[in-house]
């Protein structure tokens, strides 16, 4: 392309500081360098995590920091040593190593005002075009619809693999899945392809009812509807509890507290990404029901406000 080999000006949404709201900025983003990849990112999910770096509550992000992981793009140009895509390939960013912050060489690609702007996860997809290691990065169909399979770099594969990779669901088991956001509605998704014959979903949010039910839940209950423990409920309404149990909200008062990340790298994710998609585009399941909103990019202050609501389950983001 006209552009391998030189400095890109684009678009980006960069956080200064933990605490304030992504600014919309013109960033350079700086070639590839040996065995890297630039991406031009076509679409874009806002997951939690993104939520968490604008927050503050990883201690070992720095910042300015470019956020978003659960992108979707095509390759614009590759450094030297690069074998695995070429030029015009459509990808999906991976989580290969989590918070880091800096590309492998502990240098950043991006700039912007004249001062050094932190990656995220090696991916950072929250800008317009990125720059990654060859090593976080899988080739897919070139029929694929990159703004359905961006869900692919971390939402639905995150929960799909817990019910697949870690809990390896039986056919026939019940399960139960606290929290019904789009990790939660994954694992139902998961659950169902595994063969579970009871799926029921809990949140206080019962707006999320519906949806649960068309991904396949059999069953779907709040918490505040009971004045007994969840746990106690459950066991009367199975007779002895359920066979697999997904904690999909991040709170220790809940059944289990643990970081969505560890069920993400259950995948050996190269290889399982591509295999997603085309089971995707074969019809085995279907997520295009997760994508509640779809957003150009410059509106990403609207699809936090989203996320914030409850309102979404994920929202989109168009380059």
């Amino acid at each position: 392309m006209a552009t391998a080999g030189k400095v890109i000006k684009c678009r980006a949404a960069v956080i200064w500081e933990a605490g304030k709201a992504p600014s919309i900025e013109e960033v350079e983003v700086a070639p590839p360098r040996s065995h890297e990849i630039r991406v031009k990112i076509v679409a874009t999910g806002i997951c939690r995590t993104d939520d968490h770096v604008v927050k503050g509550f990883f201690p070992n992000i720095n910042y300015p920091v470019i956020a978003g992981h659960e992108g979707a793009g095509i390759v614009e140009s590759v450094g030297p040593g690069v074998t695995c895509v070429k030029p015009g390939d459509k990808v999906i960013p991976l989580i290969y190593k989590p918070l880091q912050n800096l590309m492998p060489d502990k240098t950043s690609r991006f700039t912007c005002r004249g001062k050094q702007i932190h990656h995220f996860l090696w991916i950072s997809t929250f800008s317009e075009y990125t720059v990654m290691p060859d090593a976080s990065i899988a080739k897919i169909s070139n029929d694929a619809p990159l703004d359905k399979v961006c869900l692919f770099g971390c939402g639905f594969s995150t929960g799909y693999g817990a019910a697949i990779n870690n809990a390896k669901v039986e056919p026939g088991s019940s399960c139960a899945i606290f929290g019904l956001g789009g990790v939660g509605l994954s694992v139902i998704i998961g659950c169902k392809a595994a063969g579970a014959s009871r799926i029921i979903g809990i949140d206080i949010n019962k707006d999320k009812f519906a949806k649960a039910r068309e991904l396949g839940a059999t069953e779907c209950i709040s918490p505040e509807d009971f004045k007994k423990p969840i746990n106690e409920v459950l066991v009367e309404m199975t007779g002895f509890g359920v066979d697999y149990a997904f904690e999909v909200i991040g709170r220790v008062d809940t059944e289990l507290s643990q970081h969505a990340f560890i069920s993400l790298l259950g995948w050996k994710l190269k290889d399982a990404i591509p295999k997603l998609v085309s089971d995707y585009m074969e019809k085995k399941f279907n997520t295009d029901a997760l994508i509640t909103h779809v957003l150009p990019f410059e509106k990403i202050g609207e699809g936090f406000e989203l996320l914030y609501s409850g309102k979404s389950i994920r929202c989109v983001l168009l380059f």
